[in-house]
């Protein structure tokens, strides 16, 4: 898929290119909220993602919707744009909330973490390495309290990364252009 030119502004625009026989292909016909607030069918948005994180995060993004239909009264192309808009917007506040929970959780096992490691080598601090066995336990608390500060190092570390990505490639999608190309 080739990157042209916004003709008006000179900027390098991300094309995404979709066709359909008519246009209620795109949203989720089991959902029963109105137009402007439906849910996008799942492969359609699948689609439309896997082709949103192909392009530069900087670039701004067109979706393109070829249509076998004639304009149907109900629906226009600007209501077609503000219900894609309006649901990626949503994506993005649901991605904003987990990105949230995931730093609470981190937050709640570093606590738990810290604590755990500090008993650990308090107590491992307390037996002296008088034989084998108590030189064992002793080591055996030491990485016991090391480990348990795993999964909060794995959430600061690496976890927030993806839900960060994910996140603002929504934000940009709840901002993308729609353009529809009715034929017949």
């Amino acid at each position: 898929m080739d990157r042209p030119a916004d003709v008006q502004t000179k900027n390098p625009v991300s094309r995404i290119e979709i066709s359909l026989q008519r246009i209620g292909q795109l949203f989720n016909t089991m959902d029963p909220s109105p137009f402007h607030e439906k849910d996008l069918d799942a492969d359609a948005e699948e689609f439309i993602l896997s082709w949103a994180q192909e392009f530069h995060a900087r670039t701004p993004l067109v979706l393109v919707i070829h249509v076998n239909e004639a304009q149907d009264e109900k629906t226009t192309d600007p209501m077609v744009e503000h219900a894609i808009q309006h649901y990626f917007s949503y994506r993005a506040g649901l991605s904003r909330l987990e990105f949230r929970r995931l730093m609470k959780d981190g937050r709640h096992s570093l606590m738990i973490g810290l604590a755990f490691l500090s008993v650990c080598l308090a107590a491992s601090e307390l037996l002296a390495s008088r034989s084998t066995a108590q030189s064992v336990i002793r080591e055996g608390l030491t990485i016991a309290g090391w480990v348990a500060m795993w999964r909060p190092l794995e959430i600061y570390l690496y976890d927030w990364w993806p839900v960060r990505r994910l996140m603002k490639i929504f934000e940009k999608m709840s901002r993308m252009k729609v353009e529809v190309h009715r034929g017949k």
